[in-house]
């Protein structure tokens, strides 16, 4: 059976369902069956509704963590940890276990404020030096 026409509701072939089923109504289709030599008007119709929240998406692991150019040897523990740099955000990304287990917590920057323009200068790079001298 194939399905040739989808129609939504108040367009031309949908009127007297839209009368039937009002704004219950979703969409209207068309189906064909070649071999009984059939057509069949189905209809999608919504039969319950209720509130739903729905799920946070899932964290990809991955942290933003924001390494001034002048700390090429704090880059290079990164790099080698298995981190990557995003030219796009202007940060570096590492996985969250590996970063907590460097020691990193003080570069991680929450994704809402991952943009680099908006860097305060003296409490992170304070972190950067507390971090490299461990």
């Amino acid at each position: 059976m194939q399905a040739r026409l989808k129609l939504k509701p108040g367009q031309k072939g949908t009127k007297k369902l839209v009368e039937q089923y009002g704004s219950r109504l979703v969409c209207v289709r068309y189906r064909y069956d070649a071999q009984t030599k059939k057509r069949y008007k189905t209809v999608e119709i919504i039969v319950d509704e209720v509130a739903w929240t729905p799920r946070p998406p899932k964290a990809s692991g991955l942290v933003d963590l924001e390494i001034a150019w002048r700390e090429s040897d704090l880059a290079q523990l990164v790099q080698a940890a298995g981190g990557r740099w995003s030219p796009e955000k202007r940060l570096w990304e590492l996985s969250d276990a590996k970063a907590r287990e460097l020691g990193l917590e003080g570069l991680i920057r929450p994704p809402a404020t991952s943009d680099s323009r908006n860097r305060t200068s003296g409490s992170a790079n304070k972190k950067v030096s507390d971090t490299r001298n461990r």
